[in-house]
């Protein structure tokens, strides 16, 4: 572990209303963004590419080989790079992509994105190069900081910003943990590393169907612990009642407030992690909800980045069956 892991110096206390009864469950939507305004710029052009990558399904994942089924006590090692790639490739898995998956873990503690032994273990274990097999086009860059374009107008969230936002909400094994927006699939498969209950809603129903229909491919490759992931497709806005409370709640798409529902359906002493603010100026916050003794809810917000604006893609809304708009006010 780092010896100084991120300080969130920026705390608001807010009180909650009562929580009120009737809320339906579902998710919400696309993905979210971690550079600057050029990669912004970017981000708006790969749309062309999109029905293509959307027409053609999902390609073959980066692998034929048999993966070593999963369990909690693998533990791969961290010594050295040529070690963890041995360890790797005994398992079952490709020695180029194991090499930028160390390269890419290194460059992630060394910038105070990861910090805790779980997720650095999770982010170890977890293949990227798999996800970005839908297409040779962004195949060979999973472990690249950019986003990647994988069809339906969204993207695959580079490696940086999901090791933050996943490392601040510290998930503990056991632990029920709901994710606003699958999008690729990576994000959730982190988490499946570290909890046996992991929950994710993607907006966009086809996309929901492809990146199900991956995670049971990469199951029966022998990633079991894709087993640990339940997903559905829906408005994440109004969450998922019927399977909470949850201990943790990851928005991976930006609002200009945080969402009701999911914060009712944050558990006392449950943390959030989710970028607030208007359109394209969000900061990403860890909101932390306490119960007072007289039964009030208190949620202190912190700001992840210290201040730092991070542009997020909008968090959309279902009218009926259609994408229309966004949830902000």
């Amino acid at each position: 572990m780092l010896a100084n892991p991120p300080q969130f110096p920026y705390q608001v206390s807010v009180r909650l209303p009562p929580k009120s009864p009737g809320l339906s469950g579902g998710f919400a939507p696309l993905y979210l963004g971690v550079r600057a305004k050029e990669d912004i710029l970017k981000r708006r052009t790969f749309v062309s590419g999109s029905a293509a990558l959307a027409a053609a399904g999902l390609a073959s994942p980066a692998s034929a080989a048999t993966i070593k089924p999963y369990s909690w006590d693998l533990n791969p090692p961290t010594d050295t790079r040529d070690n963890f790639i041995a360890w790797g490739v005994a398992r079952g898995e490709n020695a180029a992509f194991l090499g930028q998956r160390w390269d890419r873990f290194q460059a992630l503690v060394r910038n105070k994105d990861l910090w805790g032994q779980a997720t650095m273990r999770a982010f170890l274990l977890t293949p990227r190069e798999e996800f970005s097999a839908i297409s040779a086009a962004i195949h060979k860059r999973a472990y690249e900081h950019a986003f990647l374009d994988i069809g339906y107008g969204v993207t695959m969230s580079g490696p940086h910003i999901q090791g933050r936002m996943t490392n601040v909400i510290d998930v503990k094994r056991g632990e029920r943990v709901l994710e606003i927006g699958t999008g690729s699939g990576v994000q959730a498969a982190y988490l499946a590393n570290l909890t046996e209950n992991a929950y994710t809603i993607e907006i966009i129903a086809p996309l929901a169907q492809r990146t199900r229909g991956l995670y049971d491919k990469l199951i029966d490759k022998g990633y079991t612990e894709f087993k640990h992931i339940k997903t559905k497709a829906a408005d994440g806005y109004y969450g998922w009642q019927e399977a909470g409370p949850f201990d943790k709640i990851i928005v991976t798409c930006g609002i200009d407030h945080v969402p009701p529902p999911l914060l009712q359906q944050l558990k006392a002493g449950g943390l959030m992690v989710i970028p607030v603010g208007p359109p394209g100026a969000q900061r990403v916050l860890k909101v932390t909800k306490t119960q007072g003794a007289d039964g009030s809810i208190t949620t202190t917000r912190e700001d992840i980045y210290g201040g730092k604006i991070v542009p997020f893609v909008p968090f959309t809304k279902l009218d009926g069956e259609k994408i229309v708009g966004t949830h902000n006010r």
